[in-house]
């Protein structure tokens, strides 16, 4: 028989629903695969570099991920992501459950950056069609048109968190242990861009087996909403070592939190028709999938 794959987020659920056996409770076969490299391990040594010491463009994103194919049954993204890869048939997208992870625009303590609209002519530090792209494009309207917005697309959120740190870029948009790690070194938050992470299924995936998946993380969800405490150690192992000596993870919040409700038909068009009308993606890559065959509902 098949393992079900599964390849884990960053998220402590996935960790908890593990330690406490809720897989085996569930029937679940299952292994986890690590990620395909996106932002640093995918830049070329000697990349060319920007005047400032930043690192030149990286295109490429979490899109492209899914786009170039996950190898794993579910796997996680931002809901734009998300959303246009299934829309574009690179997947599935479960429709019965989502994520929201908190994230912000982070500058430095002694920034003279206080306000958003400080931001206007500010590049921000983003990855490429990921969820800190199309976060802070959102997050920033209401201070800056998204077509007038300045954002500097720099790969990974380990990638924005040292230029951050480095004082190598003014601002970065981060979530996750990287929002951690910012806020315990004291960088300032500008802007909340918490975002919405939807799932993305491969297209063989056992429909049966994902439901068991999620059952698990619905039980681990509610373990970690009793006792965050008892599970944040799991953060340690992705601590990069530049910072292990420096933050505690005691003090972290929990971060993303699963959400058990639908994704439904309004949401999928609205967050559709946002990148179309934006032009986000090129056009060999926008899909047009109806929500009946992009979502699994």
């Amino acid at each position: 028989m098949t393992k079900f794959r599964i390849m884990p987020h960053g998220r402590l659920q996935e960790w908890v629903a593990e330690e406490k056996g809720y897989y085996a409770e569930e029937g679940l076969e299952y292994e986890f695969v690590r990620p395909a490299a996106v932002g640093r391990q995918a830049i070329p040594a000697g990349s060319v570099q920007s005047a400032d010491g930043a690192p030149a463009p990286v295109m490429n994103g979490a899109f492209e991920s899914m786009e170039s194919g996950r190898a794993c049954d579910v796997s996680s993204a931002c809901h734009w992501a998300v959303n246009m890869a299934s829309s574009a048939e690179h997947g599935i997208m479960w429709g019965h459950a989502y994520s929201v992870t908190p994230a912000g625009v982070y500058v430095a303590h002694d920034s003279p950056i206080r306000r958003p609209e400080q931001l206007r002519d500010v590049e921000v530090g983003v990855g490429y069609h990921s969820g800190s792209h199309f976060s802070a494009l959102q997050a920033l309207a209401p201070f800056v048109s998204p077509t007038e917005a300045k954002l500097r697309f720099i790969g990974s959120p380990g990638d924005r968190l040292d230029l951050l740190v480095d004082g190598k870029v003014p601002a970065v948009n981060i979530f996750g242990i990287q929002r951690e790690i910012a806020e315990q070194l004291g960088f300032r938050k500008v802007l909340d861009t918490t975002f919405m992470i939807g799932f993305l299924l491969a297209p063989d995936a056992s429909v049966d087996d994902c439901q068991k998946y999620f059952n698990a993380l619905q039980k681990a969800q509610r373990d970690i909403d009793v006792e965050p405490e008892r599970y944040k150690h799991y953060f340690g192992p992705d601590i990069p070592a530049r910072y292990k000596d420096l933050v505690d993870v005691r003090a972290f919040s929990h971060a993303e939190r699963l959400i058990f409700e639908p994704y439904t038909r309004e949401i999928y068009e609205k967050t559709h028709s946002w990148m179309v009308d934006l032009q986000i993606f090129p056009e060999g890559q926008a899909g047009d999938a109806d929500y009946a065959k992009a979502v699994l509902v």
